[in-house]
C-alpha cells in the first residue's frame, strides 16, 4: 500500500484533467465529514488497518483530534481515556464539542460523561488509580483510546483493551494510543511494546505504519510472529493481533505549525522535555525526580549487563518473598545469585489462598540452603515464615517500617527504619563507581526499573528518609513489589561478587558443593555462612 507521501507526489505528477477528477471525487467522499484529517501523517493515523495503533512522538502532531474524530465519525462505541478524569472531559469540551461540532452539545450528558447521538456512544473516562482498571470490566467498546498512554501503567493498559470488542456487524474494532516519549521511567513499558518501532538495539526494526504481529505465548509473554495465523498456543489455535506506530509532529499539523508561536513555546524547553516533546526522542535519558533514591541510569546500566542465566558456579545467596495470600495481588519471588538477578517469578495470589502454599512456591525454587527473606510488614507473609522458621530453615522477617541501626557505607548517614536502610544498601551497590564497579545484574524490566527508581528520599541531621510507602504507591498507581522484591533479596544472604576472587575463590576454600535440591536435609554439605 502507497503511503499518503507517495500518493501526494503521484498526485502531483497526474495531468491538469486527472487532478481534477481526483479533487471532485474527494470533495464527494468527504462533503459529509465534520474532521477531514491533514495530509501526511494524521491521514496515514486516521486510515491505517492495525489493530492497535500508537500514534505521536512529538508534540502537536494533532493526537487528541484525530482520536476524538475517530470516535464521531467511524466507530459506533467508543471509549477515550485520560490518567486524570477532568482531562478526559476536557477533550469533549473541546475537541468534540468546541471544534468537530462546533459548539453544539446536544446529545452531552455531563453526570454521564457521555455522548449519545445518531447510534453513537462516546465514553470520556479517567483511570487515576490502579485499582479503577476494574470499573471497566465487561463494557465493550470498537475504538479505546488512551490519551498521553505513558501516563499509564503497562497492566492498566492491558486489562482496559480486553474488552475491545462489538456485536455490530460491519463495525471495525481498534485500539489507539497517543502520546509523546516517556520522561520517566513509569512510562518505559511503551518503548518495549512498540520496540520494532522505538527500540534502536531491536533486531528486526519496523518502518513507520508497517504492520508487525503479536501473540501472547503459553506465558503470558507478549511475543512477535510472522502472520496473522493462527498460531497453536497450548492446545488452541490463536490469531495474532497487528500492531505499528506512526510518528507525528508539529509540522504535521498545520493547525499549529503555521504561526510558529507553539513551536518557539517548544524550542524554550528544558533539555530533557525538548528532546521528548519537540522532537520526539526515544532515545533520550530520563530526567531524575530530585533526591531520587536510585538513579536511573545506575539501574539500567545493571539491565544492561543482564544474561539469560547466573555466572557458573555461584550459588543462590537469597530468596525474598512477597506474598499475597488470596485476593488479586501477585506472589513475587525474587532470587538472587550473589549480584546476579534472574527473572521474577510472578504467581497469582489467587493460586495461594494459605500461607503454606506460599512457603511451597519459595521451597521449590529455592537451592543452596539460600536465605529466605518475607515480607511480613503487612501479615501476608506472616504465615510463611513460621513455616520456615519452625522448620529451622535460614529465614528473615522483613519488616520495613522497624528501626535499626545500620549506616551508609562511609558511617556516616543513618537511616529513619528498615526500608529505608534496605534501598540505600541496593544503591550502595548499584554505584558504578565504586572499587571494580557495580556487582548488581538486573532483569530487563519496565516495572523493576519504574519500582527502583520511583523512590525519592530526604535527608536531616544526618538520617536518610525513604518517602512513604502509601505516597508511592498512589504515585505509580499500584505496588512496587517488583522494586521491593530485589531490595529484600539484597537485605540479606552471603555477598561476595566484590571480595577479591569472588564465588569461585570462595567455593574452593570452603570445599562445599552446590546443592540443586531444597528438600534433602539430612547430611548434605551446606555453603559456610
Amino acid at each position: 500500500m502507497a503511503t499518503v507521501a507517495e500518493m501526494i507526489e503521484h498526485f502531483k505528477s497526474m495531468p491538469p484533467g486527472a487532478k481534477d477528477a481526483v479533487v471532485k471525487f474527494s470533495i464527494e467522499r468527504t462533503g459529509g465529514m465534520k474532521f477531514i484529517p491533514n495530509p501526511g501523517r494524521q491521514t496515514e493515523g486516521y486510515y491505517c488497518q492495525a489493530d492497535e495503533m500508537f500514534y505521536g512522538g512529538e508534540a502537536g502532531g494533532g493526537k487528541t483530534a484525530l482520536i476524538t474524530a475517530l470516535a464521531y465519525q467511524e466507530h459506533t462505541n467508543s471509549m477515550i481515556l485520560r490518567r486524570i478524569n477532568k482531562d478526559a472531559l476536557e477533550i469533549c469540551y473541546e475537541e468534540l464539542i468546541g471544534t468537530i461540532l462546533d459548539g453544539d452539545d446536544t446529545g452531552w450528558q455531563d453526570q454521564k460523561q457521555t455522548y449519545r447521538k445518531d447510534g453513537k456512544k462516546i465514553e470520556f473516562r479517567g483511570c487515576e488509580h490502579e485499582k479503577d482498571k476494574q470499573r471497566f470490566k465487561g463494557r465493550p467498546n470498537d475504538l479505546i483510546a488512551f490519551d498521553e498512554v505513558t501516563d499509564f501503567s503497562l497492566s492498566q493498559y492491558i486489562f482496559i483493551s480486553i474488552w475491545n470488542r462489538t456485536t455490530v456487524e460491519g463495525q471495525r474494532c481498534r485500539i489507539i494510543a497517543t502520546g509523546n516519549p516517556p520522561t520517566n521511567a513509569n512510562g518505559l513499558w511503551v518503548i518495549q511494546r512498540w520496540a520494532p518501532w522505538l527500540d534502536p538495539t531491536h533486531p528486526n526494526p519496523a518502518k513507520p505504519g508497517e504492520l508487525r504481529w503479536f501473540i501472547s505465548d503459553e506465558d503470558g509473554k507478549d511475543t512477535e510472529v510472522d502472520c496473522q495465523g493462527p498460531h497453536k498456543v497450548g492446545n488452541k489455535d490463536v490469531y495474532a493481533r497487528s500492531r505499528t506506530f506512526i510518528p507525528a509532529g508539529l509540522h504535521d499539523n498545520p493547525d499549529l505549525a503555521d504561526d510558529g508561536e507553539y513551536e518557539r513555546m517548544l524550542d524554550a524547553l528544558p533539555k530533557e522535555l525538548r528532546d521528548a516533546y519537540r522532537d520526539g526522542n526515544f532515545n533520550a535519558s530520563l530526567k531524575d525526580e530530585p533526591n531520587q533514591m536510585i538513579p536511573t541510569a545506575w539501574v539500567q546500566a545493571a539491565m544492561d549487563r543482564w544474561t539469560p542465566y547466573p555466572p557458573e558456579g555461584v550459588p543462590m545467596c537469597a530468596i525474598s518473598l512477597d506474598a499475597a495470600c488470596g485476593g488479586t495481588d501477585n506472589n513475587i519471588i525474587t532470587m538472587r545469585y550473589d549480584g546476579y538477578f534472574p527473572e521474577q517469578v510472578v504467581i497469582p495470589g489467587k493460586e495461594t489462598p494459605v500461607g503454606t502454599d506460599c512457603a511451597g512456591l519459595v521451597m521449590s525454587r529455592m537451592r543452596n540452603n539460600a536465605e529466605v527473606i518475607i515480607d511480613c510488614g503487612g501479615g501476608y507473609g506472616n504465615s510463611a515464615y513460621k513455616h520456615f522458621s519452625d522448620n529451622n530453615m535460614p529465614v528473615t522477617a522483613y519488616k520495613g517500617s522497624e528501626g535499626t541501626l545500620e549506616r551508609s557505607e562511609n558511617g556516616v548517614l543513618g537511616f529513619n527504619n528498615v526500608r529505608t536502610a534496605a534501598h540505600w544498601k541496593l544503591r550502595e551497590a548499584l554505584d558504578p563507581d565504586q572499587p571494580g564497579g557495580s556487582p548488581i545484574t538486573l532483569p530487563n524490566d519496565p516495572e523493576l526499573l519504574s519500582d527502583l527508581t520511583a523512590v525519592k528520599y530526604d535527608e536531616k541531621s544526618g538520617k536518610i528518609a525513604a518517602e512513604a510507602k502509601d505516597k508511592l504507591k498512589k504515585d505509580l498507581g499500584r505496588s512496587p513489589d517488583k522494586g521491593d522484591g530485589v531490595v529484600m533479596a539484597w537485605w540479606r544472604g552471603n555477598k561476595q561478587a566484590n571480595i577479591q576472587g569472588g564465588w569461585p575463590a570462595y567455593r574452593n576454600q570452603q570445599q562445599t558443593q552446590v546443592i540443586t535440591s531444597p528438600r534433602t536435609q539430612g547430611g548434605r554439605k551446606r555453603y559456610k555462612r
